[in-house]
């Protein structure tokens, strides 16, 4: 009698969402960028990933100041190309969500931005963030450029 097979029903491993910050989009579209390394291999091939529509906001506002409007644009037409991309909107209960936040860290000077992505990443169980901004790991989750 042949032994039995196991025939394992487990389902294939999805790569965990991945929060993206103002820094990610600038360190990878930048390639004067000293961390542009680093954002050009993760994404090569992104896994899921979520932000913030004043992520989104913040980014489109930097490259029109610091180039021009051709280099935001270009930004915005970046963002369609992300295949699995969510962009969290931010409305008047989603401005409620930031207060204890910005009370619990006074002490960081914190953006809305920042705010709205820590906010977004505790209730997502996000547990990697894209940035090399230090106020986005104050809750626990690991920034890529620890790794």
């Amino acid at each position: 009698m042949a032994p039995k097979t196991r025939h394992a029903s487990r389902k294939a491993r999805t790569p965990r969402e991945v929060y993206l910050d103002t820094s990610a989009f600038i360190a990878f579209l930048d390639r004067s960028d000293s961390y542009h390394a680093i954002f050009r291999r993760a994404f090569a091939t992104p896994p899921p990933l979520v932000t913030s529509a004043l992520v989104v906001a913040e980014a489109h506002g930097w490259f029109l100041r610091r180039y021009d409007t051709r280099r935001a644009k270009e930004f915005l037409s970046f963002l369609d190309m992300l295949p699995a991309l969510t962009v969290v909107a931010f409305d008047r209960a989603e401005l409620a969500k930031q207060r204890p936040i910005l009370s619990r860290f006074g002490d960081q000077n914190l953006t809305l931005a920042d705010a709205h992505g820590l906010v977004i990443m505790g209730e997502r169980k996000t547990k990697m963030c894209w940035s090399t901004d230090r106020h986005l790991g104050l809750t626990g989750v690991e920034l890529i450029i620890h790794t």
